[in-house]
């Protein structure tokens, strides 16, 4: 398993965000029964650097907590499946599922900490969570879908033990 990690913010928390990534990412992929090795990307930055990459990405020009760049598309969520056959999903010197990159805000892990009363660990596990469903086919753009993707959001952080 490869998981990258770049603090570009320089984001302080009382809890060791690298370590809480890499168990967070593992749980998502327990959980979804990803059957490969995997390689994923986390960016913590601030919330004009988030807006830049929103706006040159996405066309928002607008900060956000969480940006996911999913490597893979998939028929289903978690259905890796299809990935079998795509070699262009798999890193060739490692041989590992190149799931994507996310991109966390820091200052909104802050302020929606606040905002929702719960702790900027259990905010930065949420963002995770929510930005892997999405490297792995998930989202939530058709209301049945929503459900799902808030159904397994919650499976996972409970798995975590991590409670608002």
């Amino acid at each position: 398993m490869t998981y990258g990690y770049d603090n570009e913010a320089g984001a302080e928390f009382d809890f060791e965000p690298e370590e809480l990534y890499r168990k967070v990412v593992d749980e998502v992929l327990d959980i979804e029964k990803c059957p490969y090795e995997a390689e994923v990307n986390l960016l913590i930055t601030g919330d004009d650097e988030i807006r830049e990459i929103n706006k040159q990405e996405r066309n928002i020009d607008s900060p956000t907590d969480v940006l996911s760049f999913p490597m893979g598309e998939y028929d289903t969520p978690a259905d890796f499946s299809c990935i079998d056959e795509s070699p262009d999903y798999f890193n060739v010197e490692t041989g590992e599922l190149m799931l994507g990159d996310i991109v966390l805000s820091y200052d909104k892990i802050c302020s929606q900490a606040k905002e929702y009363g719960h702790s900027e660990r259990r905010e930065f596990a949420f963002l995770i969570v929510h930005s892997m469903l999405h490297l792995i086919g998930y989202d939530h753009i058709e209301e049945t879908d929503r459900m799902l993707m808030e159904e397994r959001q919650r499976v996972i952080m409970d798995a975590l033990g991590i409670c608002r």
